[in-house]
């Protein structure tokens, strides 16, 4: 949503407002819906079933897949048709019982890569009921090396089969229309986050104020919200509303969900420290309370350790299987144009200290000195970034479009100056402009990727880097790692480069 129709709701003082929250809702059963809320929610359940449809096809070629592979490559054996059709839906009942069907309707961020625990849990019981009933499914005797090697090719086709079906889902569906209830810096926010993450098929097209008032003899505030909310959804045509709500007390805010479900439309909550649920944080019940348990920030010596371990195993692997295409690159980049194959740049490191790092040179020798004379094309917020820069060489643009420059960072890794995957590494310029609390995200070495990489570092400005980085710190895990740099694979095949 462009930013005059966030002015143009903002300048709306005149809109009444009515109190949502109390007093207690009425059963859903029991309300009188208009049939424009019934088409409404008719329109969202036909789109969330594209995706539904989408990743139980998925799901059954996954499993087919991996029961031919199993039976006739790893085995000679040959698959029973009842067999293999008991099977097929067996997988797709669990994966309905587990709720990986369902999740996607309420969240924005459809990510394949989250449900990867749900998805080991799923191919995990899939292969034992195969090692204990496989004469059922297959017409032979099924040894351990089929079974390890379906169990494993289920969750390669798993994530890769249902993030194909994500992917053919955001084309075949619209973007979904969401507004905003709440102030305007919470519309501004949430336009800012969308529009980051290309991932992500939402467009705001609407924001609405939304107040915490007092309801008066020591009443509990309730949330007042403008009186035609009704006319807003029609003309725009809203699929979900986002509500920020700010400090509302609990009665208060799940009545008022209650009350915007009844419009026939999906609501998401904006929590009021956002920040603090961005934090590492544990949920800890106590016997109904739900507090937050916030993690030190530090990370502990055996993390430091098991992150370091996984840097060098991984780095050096990399280093043997790419060596090929390190030789083929260097040897372009001195047939291309005069110069090192290597470019050298001073960067920011763990705990300031600078370091060398090296990319793979994809300008003409001595770039660096017309930068300033090009500093009025800049396309980045902080950052220095030229889409088409006329210092990059013929050579240069496809390693950069594959991001193939990057690669020579691995030998920084080997060297303990940089990370697999960590904070983005900045130039003293940048990271002079870094203040307060958001340095300490020098507590780890930089990384090749990142948030920032998947994301596309030209997309967001500094300071949303920063925090990003600043909060990779905070919730690090070998998970999250891992997680990232599945991220940047497909990021990098898509020939975008950073």
């Amino acid at each position: 949503m462009s930013g005059s129709l966030l002015s143009r709701r903002q300048a709306r003082p005149e809109l009444p407002t009515a109190p949502v929250g109390l007093p207690p809702a009425p059963p859903f059963e029991e309300r009188n819906l208009e049939s424009r809320d019934r088409r409404r929610r008719e329109v969202i359940r036909r789109r969330e079933a594209v995706y539904k449809r989408a990743l139980a096809v998925a799901d059954l070629c996954a499993v087919g897949v991996a029961l031919v592979a199993g039976a006739l490559i790893l085995g000679e054996d040959s698959l029973t048709i009842a067999g293999t059709i008991a099977a097929l839906l067996l997988v797709v009942v669990v994966m309905k019982t587990l709720g990986l069907y369902d999740r996607d309707e309420h969240l924005l961020h459809k990510s394949t890569l989250d449900e990867l625990p749900g998805i080991f849990e799923v191919a995990t019981v899939s292969a034992l009921l195969l090692w204990l009933c496989g004469d059922l499914i297959v017409d032979g005797d099924i040894g351990r090396r089929q079974v390890i090697g379906i169990w494993g090719l289920l969750i390669v086709l798993f994530l890769v089969f249902r993030s194909i079906a994500r992917s053919a889902a955001r084309r075949l569906t619209q973007p979904e229309r969401c507004l905003v209830l709440g102030d305007a810096d919470a519309a501004e926010a949430f336009r800012s986050k969308v529009e980051m993450d290309r991932s992500i098929n939402a467009a705001l097209v609407a924001w609405l104020p939304a107040e915490v008032v007092g309801n008066g003899g020591g009443s509990p505030p309730v949330l007042s919200i403008p009186a035609n909310l009704d006319s807003v959804l029609a003309e725009e045509q809203v699929h979900r509303i986002v509500l920020s709500p700010g400090r509302l007390h609990n009665d208060a805010l799940i009545h008022a969900v209650r009350s915007l479900s009844a419009h026939g439309v999906s609501v998401s909550v904006l929590p009021a420290n956002p920040q603090v649920h961005g934090s590492a944080v544990e949920l800890d019940d106590v016997h109904g309370l739900t507090l937050l348990g916030v993690r030190s920030f530090e990370m502990t010596r055996s993390s430091r350790i098991l992150k370091r371990g996984f840097d060098l195993a991984l780095s050096l692997l990399l280093l043997i299987v790419l060596s090929a295409l390190f030789l083929l690159a260097a040897l372009a980049i001195r047939l291309d144009s005069k110069g090192p194959v290597f470019y050298r740049q001073r960067r920011i490191g763990r705990d300031g200290e600078p370091f060398e790092m090296f990319k793979f040179r994809s300008m003409f020798d001595g770039a660096h000195e017309q930068r300033e004379s090009l500093r009025s094309m800049n396309e980045a917020d902080g950052l220095f970034k030229i889409a088409k820069d006329p210092r990059v060489t013929r050579v240069g643009r496809y390693l950069r479009r594959w991001s193939l420059d990057e690669l020579p960072q691995l030998l920084n890794v080997l060297r303990g100056e940089m990370s697999l995957v960590g904070p983005r590494p900045l130039i003293p310029e940048e990271d002079s402009q870094i203040e307060g609390l958001y340095r300490r995200r020098l507590d780890l070495a930089p990384g090749m990727t990142g948030h920032w990489q998947t994301l596309g570092s030209s997309r967001i400005p500094l300071f949303e880097m920063v925090r990003l980085d600043y909060l990779y710190v905070a919730n690090w895990s070998l998970w999250n790692d891992l997680r990232l740099l599945l991220r940047t694979i497909p990021h990098v095949f898509s020939g975008k480069g950073i």
